[in-house]
């Protein structure tokens, strides 16, 4: 029996098949067999907004949620603009400068896509 993928989601062990659907028990998540094979044979990791909408180095976003900065008082408020992003494998998934706060990282799931 071939060995079921880790869910894209959470990393669960414990995927399951449902017909045409594989199915993770510990968060819900639901994702298809052929994606599964797909990300399988690239290796390489998809960055999604918060649609799902998916994100490439330079693309524009904007900020979908106000940003409390740590060790300042500022906040990114909401509507933001952020440029050329650059996507990077860390535990924040972007690297960006947005004007008058400087360099700063950002996670996928408080951007959209413009």
């Amino acid at each position: 029996m071939r060995a079921l993928p880790a869910c894209p989601n959470c990393k669960s062990a414990f995927s399951y098949n449902d017909g045409v659907q594989l199915v993770c028990p510990e968060c819900g998540h639901e994702w298809s067999a052929a994606a599964a094979a797909d990300t399988a044979e690239e290796g390489a990791r998809v960055y999604r907004d918060s649609s799902g909408t998916v994100l490439q180095d330079g693309d524009t976003v904007t900020v979908i949620k106000d940003l409390k900065l740590k060790g300042s008082g500022a906040t990114v408020k909401i509507g933001t603009k952020v440029k050329n992003i650059r996507l990077v494998d860390s535990d924040h998934d972007i690297d960006c400068k947005i004007d008058g706060f400087g360099a700063m990282s950002l996670k996928t799931e408080f951007v959209k896509k413009v």
